[in-house]
């Protein structure tokens, strides 16, 4: 699916719960860290938590063939600083084709424009560099580390953390926008 892979940005649906299912079973050791999604009810319980929290933005990468699933960016909005926790994945079977850096860069873009936030942040594996490609590419600049941060598997892990502002520069090789499937977006109606 990589090399000409195309993907669109919606909100996620009730329905995308097998979706997810199938992107935690891509990867279950990169997937450990987003959740425990492990089953058909885990999978589904991890969608109505995100569907439910009023604090969460939670937009579907969806393959526009079939609009299923296949990845997934959030951010967990802190109204009162006007901030957000920035998180994504991608189902394995569609990396290597920048699509989680076009969805990542296209919805922060949007929550920093359109969605009320004055800064984002996220933090990943040192061990991960592929994700902090994804969140350079989104324009988040790294802002330091957290040493032996997480606990994985008995091993102490550092964390890298990144931040956005809405003046920040924009990365020196813009990835291109991913479209909308509609005018929906998960923000509007605050």
């Amino acid at each position: 699916m990589t090399g000409t892979a195309r993907a669109q940005l919606r909100p996620l649906h009730s329905d995308d719960a097998d979706a997810v299912l199938e992107g935690f079973r891509s990867d279950p050791v990169g997937m450990a860290r987003q959740g425990d999604v492990s089953d058909e009810a885990s999978a589904r319980a991890y969608v109505d938590r995100m569907l439910e929290s009023e604090a969460t933005d939670a937009v579907a990468v969806v393959d526009p063939a079939t609009d299923r699933l296949i990845g997934l960016v959030t951010v967990v909005r802190d109204e009162e600083n006007r901030s957000g926790w920035f998180s994504y994945w991608l189902n394995s079977a569609w990396r290597g084709d920048a699509i989680m850096a076009r969805a990542a860069a296209t919805v922060a873009d949007a929550e920093l424009a359109e969605g009320g936030l004055e800064r984002l942040e996220l933090g990943h594996r040192a061990n991960n560099p592929t994700s902090g490609s994804v969140a350079r590419a989104a324009g988040f600049l790294h802002e330091g580390t957290q040493r032996g941060h997480f606990l994985i598997d008995g091993r102490r892990q550092d964390v890298h953390l990144y931040g956005r502002l809405p003046s920040d520069p924009q990365p020196a090789e813009k990835v291109r926008p991913l479209p909308w499937a509609s005018d929906e977006r998960p923000w509007s109606g605050r």
